[in-house]
Parts: C-alpha cells; sequence; structure tokens
C-alpha cells in the first residue's frame, strides 16, 4: 500500500498572496465605507458564514479516492478565461467604483483558482460556500431604488391594515405611518432589498445546515423564504409602530430600535422553522417521503 501523499500548499499560498493583494483595500473600502451603514451591516456577516462554510469543506478537496475519476483532475482550458474574465472585471470595477464587478469578480478568482488546482468535483464540495458569497455582493444603487420603493410601500400597506384591525389610530401617506400622534417613516433599512436579501440568506444558510432529504421540503421551503422574509419585514414595522406609539418617538428610534432589528431576524427564524415543521407534516402525509 503506497503512502497518501499530503497535499502541496505552495500553489495555495501564492493564489492566496495574490488575492490578498488585490482584495484586502477592497474590503478595507467596504468596511469603512457601505458596510458601515444599517442597510449593508449583513455585509461582514455573510463574508465570514462564506468563509466558514468553504473551511468546513475544504478537507472534501484533498479527500484519497481509490482511483482516478472523470471530474477529479484540474480543467486549465476552462480555469484560465475565467481567470482573465475575473480580473478584467476587477480593473473596471476598481477603476469605475463598481463594486457588483469589483467584489464579484472575487467568487470567479476563487472557482478559476479551485479549477485550476483540482476539478470540478472538489469545487461541487464547496459551492454553497462560494454561492453564500453572491449575498455580501453589493447591488447597484439604482437597482436597489427601483426595488426597494415597492417593497416599502407594500410593508406599510399590510402593517397599517393590521394595526387598524387591532384598533390602533393609524394612517398610512405613501411609506409614513402616522400612528396617534407620531409620524414613522419607513426607512430602505425597515423594509428594503437588502434586508429582503440578509433573510433570504440566512433561510437559505437555514436549508443547508438542516439538509433535509426531502426535495418537496427543500423545494417549497426555498420559495417560501421570500414571503417569509416579508412578513419579518412586516413584523419589524408593526413593532416599531407599537413601541412609538406606547413608549415615544425617543424610544422608537433609540435603543428599542436596534431590538426590533433583532426582532426582525428572530420571528424571521422562527417563522422558517414552523413552516419546515408544517411542511414536515404535509410531506410525510401527501408524498410518504421520509424527512
Amino acid at each position: 500500500m503506497s503512502a497518501v501523499s499530503r497535499p502541496d500548499w505552495r500553489p495555495w499560498a501564492l493564489i492566496a498572496l495574490g488575492l490578498a493583494v488585490l482584495y484586502i483595500p477592497s474590503f478595507w473600502g467596504l468596511f469603512h465605507g457601505i458596510w458601515a451603514t444599517e442597510a449593508q451591516a449583513h455585509g461582514p456577516i455573510v463574508l465570514a458564514i462564506a468563509c466558514w462554510l468553504i473551511w468546513k469543506r475544504w478537507p472534501d478537496i484533498y479527500a484519497p479516492t481509490e482511483a482516478p475519476q472523470r471530474g477529479n483532475s484540474p480543467r486549465p482550458a476552462i480555469a484560465w478565461p475565467l481567470l482573465a474574465l475575473s480580473a478584467l472585471l476587477y480593473a473596471l470595477g476598481r477603476s469605475q467604483g463598481i463594486l457588483i464587478f469589483e467584489i464579484g469578480s472575487l467568487i470567479g478568482m476563487l472557482i478559476g483558482s479551485l479549477l485550476l488546482l483540482r476539478g470540478p468535483r472538489q469545487l461541487v464540495a464547496i459551492w454553497f460556500g462560494l454561492f453564500f458569497m453572491l449575498f455580501m455582493i453589493p447591488l447597484p444603487g439604482a437597482v436597489v431604488d427601483a426595488l426597494t420603493q415597492p417593497m416599502k410601500l407594500a410593508v406599510s400597506n399590510v402593517t397599517e391594515a393590521i394595526l387598524y384591525q387591532a384598533g390602533y389610530p393609524i394612517a398610512r401617506s405613501g411609506v409614513i405611518l402616522q400612528i396617534g400622534q407620531y409620524q414613522l417613516l419607513v426607512a430602505d433599512a425597515c423594509a428594503g432589498l437588502q434586508t429582503l436579501f440578509t433573510l433570504e440568506a440566512m433561510g437559505l444558510l437555514y436549508l443547508n445546515l438542516v439538509r433535509h432529504a426531502s426535495i418537496f421540503r427543500n423545494v417549497t421551503l426555498a420559495i417560501l423564504i421570500v414571503p417569509i422574509s416579508f412578513a419579518a419585514n412586516v413584523i419589524r414595522v408593526t413593532v416599531l409602530s407599537l413601541i412609538t406609539y406606547h413608549l415615544g418617538d425617543a424610544a422608537g428610534q433609540g435603543f428599542l430600535h436596534g431590538f426590533a432589528g433583532m426582532v426582525l431576524f428572530l420571528s424571521a427564524l422562527l417563522l422558517i422553522i414552523a413552516v419546515d415543521r408544517l411542511l414536515r407534516f404535509c410531506s410525510r402525509k401527501f408524498t410518504g417521503e421520509a424527512v
């Protein structure tokens, strides 16, 4: 029996050095810029989780195999063009201030590096960590503004209907809620596209961690993450409205505003778990799939 050769870390060290030279200035700018805002505060968390997901599956990249299999060998014919395209996107994004190109190119760099040194099967082992990085990429402001306004209107409308039915003196004008003597503006951070992205990332992470065997359960829960995220936003705005009405504007805009952010993610997580339990029951009752 031949001894299993230890992996050569020198190529990875060279790649890590090159990526550090390119992207440390980019991430430094994010940490001291857009990631320091409330709307984009999820960026560092997503980056940390993505790195953990990749590190967790990294041993699979060098897991020994009984014999060479198709897909285990490097693919330089795919890797080099992908690396070149990613480098061009980085240069364009860095020079023109287009963050979706500058930061997004990192994913292409990582995929190209893995295909160059290992192969497609090893890429599949860490695909979710690379996919999860998509949620840390700042979207263009024009796209965010175009999609955020309808979402804020919808959240404001549903919040008004709920509190009105509960007997509270509330009225709405666009995204401005008038409850009692107080006016609340539904801001981007409360019901915007970035908040939806953060909750989508949390839901997909939950799916990846629980790893259900039921295809029906996985697909249905993935689809329902969008309305669950919307419901969590409604809960957050409703909680803020109630805090402001009962405790005053200072409480609503002060410490308790941050607490409402925790309510957002806690309610989203509880809704995901509750829907997951319901899907488990439906999967057993109607499809007979093992869960």
